[in-house]
């Protein structure tokens, strides 16, 4: 509750806020299309092959790069279009995002023993 000093100095000020994935514009997913599909090697200690794709978002017109997730092959080239969400994997730097399973040119992994973060890799559930 203010004090009757403070409610004369003016209206409060909402604090401002960074957003988290500012190439989204504060939308959770968007659409966009690769240009580049390249591999990549993490941060210390870890030691893998991470790839990763170069998107333009199609609404901010933004560039950014966007982690490839899932085990095995993925068909992405080239002009393909794609959903990005953000919060990507913390020992590659840069990269900031995350491509969506299941959505668009992005096909689902055909692992179908799969049980845990089926949502994740676009997988429906077993019966």
């Amino acid at each position: 509750m203010p004090t009757v000093h403070q409610l004369g100095r003016g209206i409060r000020q909402k604090k401002w806020r960074r957003l988290t994935a500012p190439a989204l514009a504060g939308a959770p997913q968007r659409l966009g299309v690769v240009y580049k599909v390249a591999i990549m090697t993490p941060r210390k200690p870890n030691s893998a092959k991470r790839t990763f794709a170069k998107i333009r978002i199609l609404k901010t017109d933004k560039r950014i790069f966007a982690k490839i997730p899932g085990i095995g092959e993925h068909y992405l080239q080239c002009h393909s279009v794609v959903w990005v969400r953000g919060h990507g994997p913390k020992d590659s730097p840069g990269i900031n995002y995350n491509l969506i399973r299941g959505k668009a040119d992005f096909h689902r992994i055909e692992l179908y023993g799969r049980r845990n973060r089926r949502s994740k890799f676009g997988i429906k559930k077993l019966r």
